[in-house]
């Protein structure tokens, strides 16, 4: 559309006041902007200050131009505005032009100063149409619609030569930017004269731009700024506009790094301009949240050097950081330049600093800080209040100090407005709870009810907590009865603690008692409820119990973790249900949880036992291709199978291949089940060997380790080397168990030396004694930390016919030892490629 709109008032102007015409669908209205004084360049010419001696003037001339506009009187109009030779006042203008309401009157108003303003007007006359033209854009705004109107009223400006002001160029480029015209409004900024091209009209325009999300656009016309030789250069309002806008999580654009952001601040401060206390602070905590804390730092730093002022919440959101990351040092540090830069530390400064360190457990140290605090040291004006009080007795508390805390609340009582509240109990019962004094937990409990202090699930809980971690569960129970008489209901924490509690004492019964009556009391709940209980009933073997409790689990909208399915799947196991097992796995591969080593060992356990070793073997095979670690429970698994089935050779392999190809040390189970197998097949040499290896690689044998041998060196009557590992037990410090004594007292007291069977009952060496070939005499100390329970001889069940070997019950491979064999007997070689 065409807009070749004439400034007169009596033939042209009825296009433009047809355009002004309100729509029949108007649109949301643009805010009107009304410039404030610090929105010129030079504040002394802004019209919308008129002075004293002008009022009576405007009111005369509104007073003509009160009727409809076809009624005004021209002439006296005239003789008002231009008989005098002084023409009125830019600022008179403007007020005339935006108190006559409407845009149409604004607008023939403007015609008629247009036409009359001419050659025979001394200068000035341009500055008159300028702001009433401002007066016009003003009006203008007040309508619907009206950012399209904006830009053909300036486009009309143009055309009759009306010059903008630095105010009207400003309204133009923030309302046309408000409105998404951006190209437009950037058009009006490029075709200002120069010299109006000011430090505030820059600033709009750059908030524009970041709006829009020019950021490159932006910052060209913040470099121009920046320039050592510009005319108009930055000031606050650029950099709290520039740094605000590209800190915003919502900036449109480019994102700007934070280096690039940082450099900014820099150069600003080359000019002297800082960001203001909120910008900074949120610059700091943007860098520190992103890792960059000794980035943080320089910038502090550097607008510290630059003479930039700082105040306390910037240095907080870095002394934050450095907590976090316990850097005390520094932490010590930023405070000395505090002090220097005469920055004072505020409620929030000791704040963080008192709860870094009793998180660190530095409790002296905050200690400290506290009463710099409540001291009135020179230059901290912060007195503690209830927050930083009970951050501090928490600390003690949990570091073991609860009588400190309890002192400490006697000095908060003594402070003005900083009385102890429901918090300040909690931690101090939780304090006395740990450290075991139940009872005194109870008396503030106790206390706490006499002073009316209200109570909370928390302090429910701290006590609940208390008593079941010291195995006082019916009391407990007792207690939250109590509370709930009272009005008190638990919450998830609180059946958490009853219901574990429960479970690890296998009162699986009482456990899912109280898991239905948190389902009845529609209490909300926590995943961890549900897998302790599932945990609970699996091992104990009832899952259908455990089935139950995992379809609540689902319908409360919650999801089975490793653990829950891996204890399923055990508790299947040992119930031999296949099916079950089956019907687990796709359920856990479905909901996206891998099978971890956990998983995997108990499949092996389940098919080893039941004698499907090749199925194991697929199992460790998909295990390996799965990239997870075959461990020693892995292994050991596979081979306890192999040797409970009798099959020790294939047992010896797979020992073999963890030292070989898995790199994976055995541990002492595995070392048992293989010598008691060995001993089992009568083959002692490599039992022998194995008991040397168990040495040579550092794992400590045990009480079951030694009972399988020695069953192994009585068949085969190896006394000596029997005197030699009874020896290896008494320097261990390894105590012998009934069996250990079933054994030794049977064989010793047939071959005579009960003697011996009693030193080491004592603790002393045997495998020499006096009057021996060699003269070796038995050491008289006993060994360091071994005290054995004498037994009395039991009654032997071998014949009397040859007490000292005899065949071995059950023995899987049905061998007998020969009646008579020498001391120095020796395993037949048909057993020698095991190892």
């Amino acid at each position: 559309m065409n807009y070749n709109l004439s400034l007169s008032a009596s033939r042209h102007s009825k296009p433009l006041l047809h355009l002004l015409k309100p729509s029949q669908t108007p649109k949301s209205k643009i805010p009107v902007f009304i410039l404030s004084h610090h929105l010129c360049t030079n504040p002394s010419s802004n019209p919308n200050q008129p002075p004293q001696d002008d009022d009576s003037f405007i009111t005369q001339v509104l007073q003509l131009l009160q009727p409809n506009e076809k009624d005004w009187n021209f002439d006296h109009l005239h003789t008002l505005l231009f008989s005098n030779s002084t023409p009125p006042s830019p600022h008179s203008l403007f007020h005339i032009t935006r108190r006559l309401g409407a845009p149409s009157k604004a607008i023939k108003f403007l015609d008629y100063i247009s036409e009359n303003a001419g050659p025979t007007t001394p200068p000035g006359s341009n500055g008159l149409l300028s702001s009433a033209f401002q007066a016009v854009l003003e009006l203008t705004l007040r309508e619907p619609t009206s950012e399209k109107k904006l830009f053909q009223l300036y486009e009309m400006a143009k055309q009759r030569n009306v010059a903008l002001n630095v105010n009207a160029a400003a309204l133009l480029v923030r309302s046309l930017g408000t409105a998404g015209m951006e190209d437009e409004a950037v058009m009006v900024f490029n075709e200002l004269d120069s010299g109006l091209k000011n430090t505030h009209i820059r600033n709009v325009v750059i908030r524009v731009l970041l709006n829009m999300g020019r950021v490159d656009d932006a910052l060209k016309v913040l470099d121009e700024m920046l320039d050592p030789e510009a005319k108009f250069r930055v000031d606050d309002f650029t950099g709290d506009i520039v740094i605000g806008s590209l800190l915003r999580k919502e900036q449109k654009g480019r994102r700007v790094s934070e280096e690039e952001i940082v450099d900014l601040v820099s150069k600003f401060g080359k000019h002297g301009v800082f960001p203001n206390s909120p910008v900074l602070t949120k610059l700091v905590t943007v860098l520190c949240r992103n890792g960059k804390v000794s980035r943080a730092w320089d910038v502090l730093d550097g607008v510290m050097k630059m003479g930039g002022v700082l105040e306390a919440a910037s240095c907080n959101a870095l002394l934050t950081a450095l907590g976090r990351g316990n850097d005390f040092k520094r932490m010590s540090e930023l405070m000395v330049k505090m002090e220097e830069m005469g920055i004072k530390p505020n409620l929030i400064t000791f704040g963080i600093l008192i709860n870094r360190l009793c998180k660190s457990r530095r409790l002296d140290a905050a200690l400290e800080v506290f009463e710099k605090m409540s001291g009135g040291v020179k230059g901290v004006s912060a007195k503690p209040d209830v927050v930083i009080y009970n951050t501090l007795i928490d600390g003690l508390c949990k570091a073991g100090r609860p009588e400190e805390g309890l002192r400490l609340m006697g000095k908060m009582r003594s402070q003005d407005g900083c009385a102890p509240n429901t918090v300040t109990y909690n931690c101090l019962i939780d304090g006395f709870n740990k450290v075991g004094d139940i009872e005194r937990g109870r008396e503030l409990f106790d206390k706490m009810k006499e002073e009316g202090m209200p109570l909370n699930v928390v302090t429910l809980n701290t006590l609940l907590d208390g008593l079941c971690r010291h195995g006082r569960l019916n009391t407990a129970l007792e207690f939250f009865k109590e509370m709930q008489r009272d009005g008190l209901k638990g919450n998830a924490v609180t059946y958490t603690i009853l219901i574990t509690s429960f479970c690890n004492v296998n009162n699986i019964s009482k456990a899912m008692e109280l898991f239905d009556q948190m389902l009845s009391a529609e209490c909300p709940t926590d995943a961890k409820v549900y897998h302790c209980l599932i945990s609970g009933l699996s091992l104990t073997g009832r899952m259908e119990d455990a089935s139950f409790v995992v379809s609540k689990l689902k319908e409360a909208g919650f999801s089975m973790d490793n653990v829950s399915y891996n204890v399923m799947i055990n508790g299947f196991s040992s119930k031999n249900k296949p099916d079950k097992i089956h019907e687990m796995i796709e359920e856990m591969e479905a909901s996206g949880v891998k099978p971890d080593s956990v998983t995997y060992n108990t499949l092996l356990a389940y098919l080893s036992k039941a004698g499907d070793f090749k199925s194991a073997h697929k199992v460790l095979d998909r295990m390996r291709d799965e990239g997870i670690v075959p461990t020693v429970v892995t292994f050991g698994t596979l081979i306890h199978a192999y040797c409970l089935d009798g099959d020790i050779d294939k047992a010896m392999r797979i020992f073999r291949d963890m030292g070989s190809k898995s790199k994976i040390p055995p541990n002492t189970v595995i070392y048992n089940d293989l010598i008691n197998s060995l001993c089992k097949k009568n083959d002692v040499e490599h039992a022998l060997y194995l008991m040397d290896d168990m040495k040579d690689k550092g794992v400590r044998p045990n009480t079951q380790t030694f009972n399988a041998l020695f069953k192994g060196l009585r068949e085969n009557n190896l006394l000596e080397k029997a005197f030699q590992f009874m020896d290896r037990m008494v320097e261990q410090a390894c105590n012998p168990d009934y069996i250990t004594m079933e054994i030794l007292t049977e064989w010793l007291s047939c071959v005579g030396e009960i003697r011996r069977l009693r030193k080491f009952v004592q603790g002393y060496p045997v495998s020499k004694t006096e009057g021996k070939a060699a003269g070796f005499k038995a050491t008289e100390g006993k060994a360091t930390g071994f005290k054995a329970t004498e037994a009395k001889p039991l009654v032997s069940k071998r014949q009397k016919g040859n007490p000292l070997v005899s065949a071995t019950e059950g023995n899987a491979a049905g061998f007998k030892a020969t009646e008579g064999k020498p001391a120095g007997f020796k395993a037949t070689e048909g057993n020698a490629n095991i190892i």
